[in-house]
């Protein structure tokens, strides 16, 4: 049994995890330490806080997760870290203090990409999941659909072409003033709101399954400005609840009619926006007209920790794909 010690920093959670596998993924620490009451004050992430806090924290997190784990350095066998994409220097914090540690312990370091991070965060949570399936990766950064046909293998068949989903569940939560992070603001707001109160459009290319966000985005803001100007009250519920279930209907939407069209009978979700319970419902509704099945990790896999980095790791720890002190952080990077 091998010890993958995984570290996550590329936005704003420091995260350190053990994971193992026997038959199974054994998650034996999972150590996170958040920012969000920082950059709640801001109405959003600030790179520079969030590189300073990562500096802060790393070494006790690390420590944090090692003690949950009952382990000590002398019991890893390689280390993973997130690389690439994130917060360049976030990710410059991780990667650094990865590359240290593993030239100090010689052991394996393994790069990982944050976002088939994420979707093996489902290998954690449902263990006899098995290549293929269609996942779709949804969260402030990113709103992607990934074709998983092994364990290591990834394409992207649809995304936004402009906004992320979480992207736009912030700044439509900072206009009805209901504030930061957007995403559970707006689902708690929706619970006691019309989702039918307002139509807002669903913008999709039928070429090849890509969507977008910016034009829901945009009609929110201006069915708010006008109100606003003719002195009417905002139905704040009633709108959070018509623009989550439109952008989660395009999201299910798409991930369901991705895999039909590629003869794949089992969806998955991963990300922030994956702990969005309309867009598991939603998910789970056109599943079932198709017959697939459905499958999600629990809330606190969903957002970024470093389990999901380890199981990821664990893949290329298996065949070697190791990397040297020229790994760098990466901002940008699409999944191969």
């Amino acid at each position: 049994m091998h010890n993958i010690l995984a570290i996550e920093s590329s936005c704003d959670e420091t995260a350190a995890s053990v994971v193992s596998f026997d038959k199974e993924f054994i998650i034996k620490s999972n150590f996170i330490s958040t920012q969000i009451d920082t950059h709640k004050i801001y109405g959003g992430v600030v790179p520079e806080i969030a590189s300073r806090m990562h500096i802060e924290s790393i070494s006790g997190v690390v420590d944090g997760a090692l003690k949950d784990a009952n382990l000590t350095f002398s019991n890893i066998d390689a280390i993973a870290v997130t690389y690439a994409p994130g917060l360049v220097g976030a990710l410059l914090v991780g990667v650094n203090y990865a590359k240290a540690l593993s030239s100090a312990l010689s052991i394996p370091l393994v790069p990982v990409h944050h976002i088939e991070g994420h979707i093996c965060a489902n290998f954690l949570a449902t263990p006899d999941l098995k290549p293929p399936f269609m996942c779709l990766v949804a969260s402030g950064g990113h709103s992607t659909i990934v074709k998983v046909s092994d364990y290591d293998k990834f394409d992207t068949v649809a995304r936004t072409r402009d906004d992320a989903a979480g992207e736009a569940f912030d700044k439509i939560s900072r206009v009805l003033g209901l504030g930061y992070p957007g995403g559970p603001a707006i689902q708690k707001a929706a619970e006691n709101g019309d989702c039918n109160a307002f139509t807002f459009p669903k913008v999709s290319f039928s070429e090849n399954s890509d969507f977008s966000f910016s034009g829901v985005k945009t009609a929110v803001i201006n069915t708010i400005h006008k109100m606003e100007q003719k002195g009417e009250e905002v139905p704040k519920n009633d709108i959070a609840a018509s623009f989550q279930h439109c952008v989660c209907d395009v999201l299910a939407s798409r991930l369901v009619s991705c895999a039909k069209v590629h003869g794949i009978n089992t969806v998955a979700l991963a990300g922030g926006v994956a702990a969005n319970s309309k867009l598991r419902e939603l998910v789970n509704l056109y599943a079932q007209k198709e017959n697939m099945r459905f499958v999600y990790p629990p809330i606190t896999l969903c957002t970024d920790n470093a389990a999901m980095i380890g199981a990821r790791g664990y893949f290329s720890f298996l065949k070697g794909e190791f990397a040297g002190s020229e790994l760098n952080a990466v901002a940008t990077k699409d999944i191969m």
